[in-house]
């Protein structure tokens, strides 16, 4: 499939070829769903955890004698049961992550690459380069495009200038080829993807 090619001041500079394995396949949400829980599942820190009854501040003393109270009987005042005590089965730092074969990973990443293109959200730009890293003139030049909420991929390397300049501006993000995913390609409503860029992915990806 042809796309246009324009330069960050909107103006044409022909087109490229995309891959329809790549950029033309009819998206599918459940592959979608799997990426993306795979992703957040990876990054979720697991740091959760609370106190069992070994862990609490309380005396380890018997409370009172075990018979002769009416009461019931018990020990210290660490169980469950009592206010403040350790609590029974809470959560325990762990990972989140599970495994998820590769070549879903890369169909996952081929089903939103095509999502945008489908959608009408994927702009390719001649470079993402800047002679010096302003945040002024990228910011006008992204206003102008009509880039609110936008992600850049770019080849196997960012522009130093670019990324400096694209860091001050609120709802732009920069990505090489190879940090490219799902998760970050969804959530923007825009994604925008040099020539180089479409180049690595299309290697990463064949």
């Amino acid at each position: 499939m042809k796309a246009q090619v324009i330069k960050l001041d909107a103006s044409e500079a022909g087109d490229v070829d995309l891959n329809d394995d790549i950029f033309g396949l009819e998206p599918r949400a459940d592959i979608l769903q799997r990426v993306v829980r795979w992703q957040r599942n990876k990054a979720q820190a697991g740091t959760h955890k609370v106190k069992t009854r070994s862990e609490t501040s309380y005396s380890t003393k018997k409370i009172y004698r075990q018979k002769g109270t009416g009461g019931a009987r018990h020990g210290d005042r660490n169980a469950p049961i009592f206010r403040k005590g350790g609590i029974y089965k809470g959560p325990t730092p762990r990972s989140h992550g599970h495994d998820l074969p590769k070549k879903v990973r890369a169909l996952g990443l081929k089903h939103a690459l095509s999502a945008k293109a489908q959608s009408g959200n994927l702009v390719v730009i001649e470079d993402a380069a800047l002679d010096a890293g302003k945040t002024k003139a990228l910011a006008t030049a992204v206003k102008n495009l009509g880039w609110k909420r936008a992600l850049i991929i770019d080849g196997a390397e960012v522009n130093a200038n670019f990324a400096r300049a694209a860091s001050n501006i609120e709802g732009l993000d920069v990505l090489p080829s190879m940090g490219a995913n799902v998760y970050d390609i969804l959530k923007r409503d825009t994604l925008v993807i040099t020539k180089a860029g479409v180049e690595a992915l299309e290697a990463r990806l064949k």
